[in-house]
């Protein structure tokens, strides 16, 4: 049972499965917005600058139409006539395309899905499928299709319907108009039906945008497999950080336990806890060079023990230490005045070494302040 629910896609796509989809073009699109943005500023166009269009729309008939005697005695005339026709006729809708384009190119900016990816360019022999066509045919995302363009196709139908029913005694109102009368008077009974028409497409809009985002996010979930070797990926595995993390802290006592012959003395517990201390001509506090409990403490002995590194057991201190002090750093300030009776004492005793006399008397109960005071137990 757990085998079989780690393989159904029920995880929301993380970040980068939803980036990885849009690096190969795959993007929440919606066809209906693309074409209801086209449509309805094509409408608005021809509403608002109908009059301008249709002007220069008839002074490029009329001098179409216009023949210049000249060309029928020189022929080659007239490709540079075409070509000036085109031109007045690029430049006359030439509004209207830029509106188009802009209308065109906003959809993916709604939907946060404007992204340019080459591998959408590569052909993908698995559509060419018979097979695999048959099963889009009848999928669920073709029978939503498909109820789509029967409820638009019902919806425009109806709303042109009802607005050229209304319009009917108009319309017939045309037969007895001048031309010229009844072609503006047709012109903005058309140009209104068209406008009222893919204004109802909203509808379409409304219900379809809300439906690819949430097909784009629903072919993208994850299987919680995948969930999880995306962050082995990611985060790497647990099992070699682990493993990474245990040869770092192997590194890292090697190389303390490699300083441990530099002390100038090991603060004992006595057997539970060793902190070594180095304290050099030109340095501001002493330093721990190595620090450890249990079984890495008697290890900080044993090499002391091997090079001759003085020891002074002061519980407190070296518990203090312990908690407080850090591995490769100065002593705490609060602690310096402890520690300076453990180097007064190691003092007296290399002096000893060196030129006999009186044995030093080790110092008893060292004393911490109380904030780095460290119980037994801890």
């Amino acid at each position: 049972m757990a085998e079989g629910s780690d393989l159904e896609k029920t995880e929301q796509p993380t970040g980068r499965r939803i980036e990885q989809a849009r690096s190969e073009g795959q993007v929440p699109h919606s066809r209906e917005l693309g074409s209801f943005l086209v449509l309805i500023v094509a409408a608005a166009s021809f509403w608002f600058l109908g009059g301008w269009f249709s002007e220069r729309a008839m002074r490029l008939m009329q001098k179409g139409l216009s023949i210049d005697p000249a060309f029928l005695q020189e022929p080659e005339l007239i490709f540079p006539r075409l070509a000036d026709i085109s031109m007045d006729a690029m430049l006359a809708f030439a509004p209207l395309i830029a509106a188009l384009i802009v209308a065109a190119l906003i959809p993916p900016f709604l939907l946060n899905s404007w992204v340019f990816s080459s591998k959408a360019l590569v052909p993908d022999l698995n559509r060419l499928n018979p097979i695999s066509g048959l099963g889009r045919l009848f999928s669920w995302n073709s029978l939503m299709e498909l109820a789509k363009a029967i409820l638009k196709s019902l919806l425009i139908g109806g709303v042109a319907f009802f607005i050229l029913w209304n319009e009917r005694e108009q319309i017939f109102g045309l037969l007895l108009q001048p031309l010229d009368q009844a072609l503006a008077s047709a012109g903005n009974i058309l140009t209104l039906t068209f406008l009222l028409v893919v204004a109802s497409m909203i509808l379409i809009v409304a219900a379809d945008v809300p439906f690819q985002i949430w097909q784009y996010y629903d072919r993208l979930k994850m299987t919680k497999e995948e969930v999880r070797q995306e962050a082995k990926e990611t985060e790497g595995d647990p099992m070699v950080k682990g493993r990474i993390r245990s040869l770092q802290r192997e590194a890292a006592r090697k190389r303390m336990m490699a300083a441990v012959p530099q002390a100038d003395v090991i603060v004992t517990n006595p057997t539970h806890f060793a902190v070594a201390l180095a304290y050099k001509t030109g340095m501001s506090a002493p330093k721990v060079l190595a620090k450890g409990m249990g079984e890495v403490a008697r290890k900080i002995r044993a090499i002391g023990a091997e090079h001759g590194v003085p020891f002074l057991e002061a519980p407190l201190l070296a518990r203090s230490l312990y908690k407080h002090a850090e591995l490769d750093d100065l002593i705490p300030a609060p602690l310096y005045a402890a520690v300076a009776e453990v180097l007064a004492y190691i003092h007296q005793l290399n002096q000893w070494k060196k030129e006999g006399g009186r044995y030093p008397v080790p110092p008893k109960e060292i004393a911490v302040p109380p904030e780095f005071a460290v119980p037994e137990a801890a």
